[in-house]
């Protein structure tokens, strides 16, 4: 029997979790008895993802909603499990619908994590997304566009932050009556493959346009918020403002 992977639940603020996975988080929003859930990881934390609704004492069945950030593996891997069993509608930003589809794919080559293999930490990163199910067919062909500006119809009323280059569609969600931005993989404060810790941005073999990535940052100075759920590492106390200024200044740092 397959063993669910290890998570941890991190309350954020009041009805709001970041769930920090083995290799990249989710988050959860509660507004009364529904849920929104925003990402889902690798299709191999299918059960994990369902388990950490549990653990804060709701029921898979309660999710109202499914929030994409982008269409990478590691972040919709579960997502066609979930609707399928659950019937939640899972939304992603207009342009990146074909993406989490597989109309096209903007997502690091093979070749490319070949090329970067001689780094000591790219090897077992490369084991532990091949045992979480990263080669398999992830996509959610029952996605569906988000209108173009928020606040969301969803559990929390999010409101959408268009931060393409990471992928073109890719979107943060804002939850400006917390204090909480839910960056995705625009600002992670951590990675498997990076020796940082705190703001900055991915590896740019990440990235489909890493110019577009770092300048796509300055949307989020604006957010009022002072918790921010990355896609990849810890929850962050701060100011978008401070930490987009961080993760900007250490991009060179990042190879």
């Amino acid at each position: 029997m397959a063993r669910t992977p290890a998570f941890r639940v991190v309350p954020a603020a009041d009805g709001v979790f970041l769930i920090r996975g083995p290799a990249v988080n989710w988050a959860l929003i509660a507004d009364g008895d529904a849920l929104t859930l925003i990402d889902g990881g690798y299709p191999a934390y299918a059960d994990a993802v369902e388990a950490s609704i549990r653990a804060v004492g709701r029921r898979p069945a309660d999710v109202a909603a499914v929030l994409v950030t982008h269409g990478h593996v590691d972040h919709i891997g579960s997502l066609a499990r979930f609707a399928a069993r659950h019937g939640a509608p899972v939304y992603a930003g207009a342009a990146e619908v074909p993406h989490v589809r597989r109309a096209f794919l903007q997502q690091v080559t093979p070749a490319r994590i070949l090329r970067n293999a001689w780094r000591p930490r790219v090897p077992p990163w490369v084991a532990h997304l091949v045992r979480a199910g990263a080669l398999r067919d992830c996509r959610v062909e029952a996605v569906r566009p988000l209108p173009p500006e928020g606040p969301l119809d969803v559990p929390g009323r999010p409101v959408p932050v268009p931060t393409p280059g990471h992928t073109s569609g890719h979107l943060c969600y804002h939850l400006p009556g917390r204090g909480v931005l839910v960056t995705g993989d625009a600002l992670v404060t951590g990675h498997p493959l990076s020796r940082l810790a705190g703001p900055q941005p991915l590896p740019s073999m990440f990235d489909h346009d890493r110019s577009a990535a770092l300048a796509s940052m300055a949307a989020l100075r604006s957010c009022a918020a002072d918790t921010l759920l990355p896609g990849h590492g810890p929850l962050w106390r701060g100011t978008p403002e401070d930490a987009v200024t961080r993760a900007r200044d250490r991009a060179e740092l990042v190879w």
